[in-house]
C-alpha cells in the first residue's frame, strides 16, 4: 500500500491566504447590499423569500442572494482551512484550534444574518454583523501568519516577544488598541448615516455629522500614535520587519483618511463609501500583521546534557 502524503507547510499556507481573501471579500460584498439598498432584498432565511430559495429576476433580491451564495464559498474555504491543518505535515495542534476559530465565526455570521433580516436592518445588530467579520479577518491573519512558523517536536510553535524596546511593545500595543477604536467609531458613523440597506431601515438616534466629526478626532489621534511609533522603532533599532509593517499601516492609514474626508465633504456618494470600507479591512489586516510582527515563535528549550562527573581519588 502507499504511504498517506501529507500536506506540505507551503501548500496550507496558501489555503489559509485563500480563507483571509474570503473572509475581506465578503465584508465588501457585504457592503455593496447595504450601498445598493438591497439589505431586505431576501426577506426570508435561510429561503430568499418565503417559498422560494432562489431570487427572482427583482435587482435587490439578486444582490442580496449573490452575497449569500458567496457566504458558501466562504464557508467551504473556511472547510479546507479545517481540512488542511488536520492533514498538514507535520501535524500542528495550533493551527486546527486557530482554523477551528473561523468555523465558529462563520457560525455566529450566519446566525446574526439571519436576525439582521428578521428584524429589517436593526443597526446595533447590523453593526454586531460587521465586527464579528472582522473578528474573523483577525483569526485569520493569525492563522495565515502561524502556519509558516517552524514546528516543536511536540506539536507546539511556541510564542514569545522579540528583541523590541520596552516602550516600542507598548506603542505597538496601543496602536491595536486605537485600531479598534477606529473601527467602531467608524461603524456609529455608517449606523447613522444614509445607507442603511433599505429606505425604511432605522438608523441610530445620532447626528450623522457628530459622529463622522468623533471618528474623524479619533481616526487623527490614531494616525498621530502610529507615526509616534515609527520613530520610536527607528530610533530604537527594531528588527526591519517591524518596521516595514508599521510603514504599510501608515501607508493604509494615510490613503483610508484621505477617502474618509473626501466622502464627508461629497455628501457620502455610494462608491467612495464601498472603497472606505475596503479600505477598513485592508487597515484591519495591517494592524493585526503589525501586532504578530513583534512576536514569533521560539525554539524549545532542550536541557543539557549532564556532564560526566569526575570521581576524585
Amino acid at each position: 500500500m502507499c504511504a498517506r502524503r501529507g500536506l506540505t507547510p507551503e501548500a496550507y499556507r496558501r489555503i489559509t491566504s485563500l480563507a483571509l481573501a474570503a473572509l475581506a471579500v465578503i465584508i465588501v460584498s457585504g457592503a455593496a447590499v447595504r450601498l445598493t439598498g438591497s439589505g431586505l432584498g431576501c426577506t426570508d432565511w435561510p429561503n430568499c423569500t418565503e417559498g422560494r430559495l432562489v431570487a427572482s429576476a427583482d435587482s435587490h433580491e439578486l444582490i442580496e442572494f449573490v452575497n449569500r451564495v458567496f457566504t458558501g464559498a466562504v464557508s467551504l474555504a473556511v472547510a479546507l482551512a479545517v481540512a488542511g491543518s488536520l492533514r498538514r505535515a507535520p501535524y500542528r495542534r495550533d493551527l486546527v484550534w486557530w482554523s477551528l476559530g473561523l468555523v465558529g465565526g462563520v457560525f455566529a455570521q450566519i446566525i446574526i444574518g439571519k436576525y439582521v433580516v428578521e428584524m429589517e436592518l436593526v443597526p446595533g445588530v447590523v453593526i454586531l454583523h460587521f465586527l464579528v467579520s472582522m473578528v474573523l479577518v483577525w483569526n485569520a491573519v493569525v492563522l495565515h501568519h502561524r502556519a509558516s512558523w517552524p514546528t516543536d517536536p511536540d506539536g507546539h510553535a511556541r510564542v514569545g516577544p522579540i528583541d523590541v524596546d520596552a516602550r516600542a511593545h507598548r506603542l505597538v500595543q496601543a496602536v491595536f488598541v486605537g485600531a479598534m477604536a477606529v473601527v467602531v467609531s467608524g461603524t456609529i458613523v455608517t449606523g447613522s448615516g444614509p445607507h442603511g440597506g433599505d429606505e425604511n431601515a432605522e438608523r441610530l438616534p445620532v447626528l450623522f455629522r457628530s459622529a463622522a466629526r468623533v471618528h474623524g478626532s479619533v481616526v487623527l489621534t490614531f494616525l498621530a500614535l502610529t507615526v509616534c511609533t515609527l520613530a520610536v522603532l527607528q530610533r530604537t533599532g527594531a528588527p526591519a520587519r517591524v518596521r516595514q509593517a508599521t510603514n504599510r499601516l501608515l501607508i493604509v492609514l494615510v490613503v483610508q483618511g484621505t477617502i474618509g474626508y473626501v466622502q464627508y465633504f461629497t455628501k457620502v456618494p455610494v462608491v467612495l463609501v464601498g472603497l472606505h470600507i475596503l479600505g477598513a479591512t485592508l487597515l484591519w489586516i495591517a494592524v493585526v500583521q503589525l501586532a504578530l510582527s513583534v512576536r514569533a515563535p521560539v525554539a524549545a528549550i532542550v536541557e543539557p546534557e549532564p556532564k560526566p562527573t569526575v570521581a576524585v581519588r
